[in-house]
């Protein structure tokens, strides 16, 4: 038997990169119990918290990869360990320093957002096609708001239907909005855990000066992860505009009387807490507002909700990763959804809304369950 040999360099390395959280943790094993990948897979946190604080790390372990960042096991350690940043740190060594293999379709995402500026690998230009199609104006210094769709709404003709519903909804309020089009990209928030920060820095300066120089003073954004990396990663850069997430914007509408409704959506409706949107920044009442004050709407709760809710498996990077059918935390969801009787799962999130869209064609429930936009369900009321 050979003894295997701390890697001292590889720890210092970790330490340099975010991952001093580590050394406070000390092997309680909340996280690993905590982890919503245990209730499809084997999955240790604690082991793997273990092995880069003696320093015993294989850079190619597929476990590196499989954190999705939803912030359950952050909340709950007892000790204050940030796990994300140990896990974000572990994959800037992969990325950045080349000590194993990027997972093949995120190094081709992540390829595509640090050329063209979206993971789609779609040319710049088309990026405003979608607002052109709707008749939505240029953003100038002189807009109110700047409407940010997050680039999955942008290109993927399957779930642009936010945009879309965000737009009519924004437009029968009489908000004053516009967008950038092709002069935006990406936000780089699932490209910053994905532990490529060269190309998060060169997005958010990108970013940063362009709305600088556009004039924008308030963003509106349908993705958490825009809103999170937006709110609290900009700042650091210089960033000095005001982000909302739509659903605040449309609970704030309805308090101050500007948004009402003239029709009914007779739906049992469930909500879904995006971990961005939910842990990361304490949302939680603002979307369920909204959804009470659609007439019709019977609002249901899933077994674990708010702070306690099952991510649907798209954060860290994994919106571009296989995840095996069984090993989907969409799917069990979904299940629960039905199981509770429910006509509709809400959503607030477009990743939230592509991985439920995937696991209704997987689990092949199409016509037992819709999956929605809370956008979409708004506009159909009003």
């Amino acid at each position: 038997m050979s003894a295997t040999v701390p890697d001292k360099e590889a720890v210092d390395l970790l330490l340099e990169l975010g991952g001093d959280t580590c050394k406070i943790c000390f092997q309680c094993g909340t996280c690993t119990a905590t982890c919503p990948w245990n209730l499809v897979r084997d999955f240790s946190s604690r082991r793997l918290m273990y092995k880069v604080q003696l320093g015993l790390i294989d850079f190619g372990d597929e476990d590196l990869w499989t954190c999705a960042t939803c912030g359950a096991c952050v909340k709950r350690c007892p000790r204050g360990v940030a796990n994300i940043d140990v896990m974000r740190a572990l994959r800037k060594v992969v990325s950045e320093v080349g000590a194993a293999k990027v997972p093949d379709s995120l190094r081709l995402s992540v390829k595509n957002i640090a050329t063209v500026g979206n993971p789609q690998g779609e040319s710049e230009e088309n990026r405003g096609e979608w607002a052109r199609a709707l008749g939505v104006k240029p953003f100038t210094p002189e807009t109110e708001v700047l409407y940010f769709s997050c680039c999955v709404p942008a290109f993927d003709a399957k779930i642009r239907r936010i945009a879309q519903s965000t737009v009519e909804v924004l437009n029968k309020v009489g908000i004053d909005f516009g967008v950038l089009g092709s002069k935006e990209r990406c936000c780089g928030e699932s490209v910053r855990k994905a532990g490529a920060e060269a190309i998060f820095l060169s997005l958010a300066q990108g970013n940063i000066e362009t709305f600088s120089e556009s004039g924008v003073k308030k963003v509106v954004v349908s993705s958490p992860h825009c809103y999170h990396t937006f709110k609290n990663e900009y700042p650091e850069f210089g960033a000095e505009f005001e982000v909302v997430h739509f659903v605040q914007l449309l609970d704030q509408l309805i308090e101050e009387g500007k948004l009402t409704f003239s029709g009914e959506v007779k739906k049992k409706v469930i909500y879904h807490d995006p971990c961005y949107l939910g842990r990361h920044n304490d949302i939680y009442d603002e979307p369920r507002r909204v959804l009470q004050a659609i007439p019709g709407v019977e609002l249901l709760e899933f077994p674990d909700s708010r702070q306690n809710a099952i991510c649907c498996g798209g954060g860290g990077g994994r919106i571009w990763m296989d995840t095996p059918a069984g090993e989907r935390f969409s799917e069990l969801k979904l299940q629960q959804a039905i199981d509770a009787g429910a006509d509709v799962i809400a959503v607030a999130c477009p990743y939230c809304m592509l991985m439920f869209d995937d696991s209704v064609l997987s689990m092949d429930k199409e016509g037992a369950i819709e999956i929605k936009d809370i956008s979409e369900l708004v506009l159909e009321a009003i």
